[in-house]
């Protein structure tokens, strides 16, 4: 057995992502970062060391999303691909995942789950830090990565420390003394100036059994549906995430906070974050003819496409097929919004 086993969390939509990132093909599957790896394929690539070949390697996904997942990860087992005939949120699949783990490699068995959509600076870092939070977890604990904050952000959940409990490969381990919701942006510069606080990465590593008896404990409906029916069960779930579920009410979560360059690729403005070059007036992944127009973001899909700009200023600009996005910078948490306005009409279901 390797001395982890990752599973990836492969089955999220990516709406902020739209119209590049649609049902069919959300933004796990796209190339995001300027390189030639999809979102999934890179994550899939950091963690093969830590999983210590493909055959300890797990993907969760929805249904519809099977088959591009076999596409982008040809090596990837069949019996490690966990398929949700429906999304119930993170509860149920790390709680699934969990299950399966245990049941072929036991009780004992160090689990890391993974969100697909996540790009990392350094790693090198990152495997390194994985290696002290499965430290950490042999220990008994649900070790969480808090990314240290480089700014108050307001799209990301905080965690907050608590007591030291150790140091593992040099890095501090805390308490867990509450996780929090996404903050109005002066309470998340309380947040960054009490030095306490950490984004929460929604990264964590467990041995599987702490983990079944933590989801027994706190969210003993799920965990009975699932024991009974397995995979069957889904259709009844409710939707339920992980960090509602167990990880605001267990005392075995203990928080690492971890400094190896994150994001969470939430919209889009995370690809100016990853992309743009100190004196770049615009990030343009299109052909872009830019008259007095800076700090805006453009995209097409088509490379024989020219978008031409005329005084404009922070503004996302994206071309895709048959659909156009046109948003303030400052508006991007709105997309959301407006996918499911265009799906509450008909005449719209093709653009999704």
């Amino acid at each position: 057995m390797a001395a982890l086993i990752p599973i990836i969390l492969a089955g999220g939509k990516g709406e902020r992502f739209w119209p590049v990132s649609r049902l069919a093909r959300p933004k796990q599957f796209l190339c995001l970062d300027g390189s030639d790896r999809s979102l999934l394929q890179a994550t899939a690539d950091r963690l093969l060391p830590l999983a210590e070949g493909w055959e300890n390697m797990w993907v969760i996904t929805a249904a519809h999303l099977a088959d591009r997942v076999r596409e982008q990860l040809p090596e990837l087992p069949e019996a490690n691909l966990l398929i949700e005939p429906v999304g119930r949120d993170t509860a149920p699949a790390v709680a699934w995942g969990t299950l399966e783990v245990a049941q072929r490699y036991g009780d004992d068995a160090l689990v890391g789950f993974f969100p697909a959509d996540h790009w990392i600076a350094d790693e090198n870092a990152f495997c390194q830090t994985l290696w002290a939070a499965a430290e950490l977890a042999g220990q008994g604990a649900i070790a969480t990565l808090g990314i240290s904050p480089t700014y108050p952000a307001t799209g990301y959940g905080y965690i907050e420390q608590g007591e030291a409990t150790g140091t593992y490969d040099s890095l501090s381990a805390y308490t867990v003394s509450r996780f929090t919701e996404k903050p109005d942006a002066p309470t998340a510069q309380t947040f960054i100036d009490s030095g306490r606080f950490s984004w929460n990465s929604g990264m964590f590593v467990f041995p599987a059994g702490v983990m079944i008896d933590e989801l027994k404990t706190h969210a003993p409906d799920l965990m009975q549906a699932l024991m009974a029916k397995g995979v069957d069960a889904y259709p009844s779930l409710d939707k339920l995430s992980i960090d509602y579920a167990v990880m605001e009410h267990t005392e075995r979560a203990q928080v690492m906070p971890v400094t190896f360059g994150w994001d969470d690729l939430g919209d889009w403005n995370a690809v100016e974050r990853l992309l743009k070059q100190p004196g770049d007036q615009n990030v343009d992944l299109a052909t872009h003819v830019a008259l007095d127009t800076a700090g805006s973001i453009v995209y097409s899909a088509d490379p024989d496409e020219v978008v031409v700009t005329i005084g404009l200023e922070d503004v996302v600009i994206v071309r895709d097929g048959n659909a156009t996005l046109i948003v303030r910078k400052d508006r991007t948490q709105d997309i959301k919004a407006a996918v499911k306005q265009l799906g509450a009409e008909d005449r719209f279901q093709h653009l999704l």
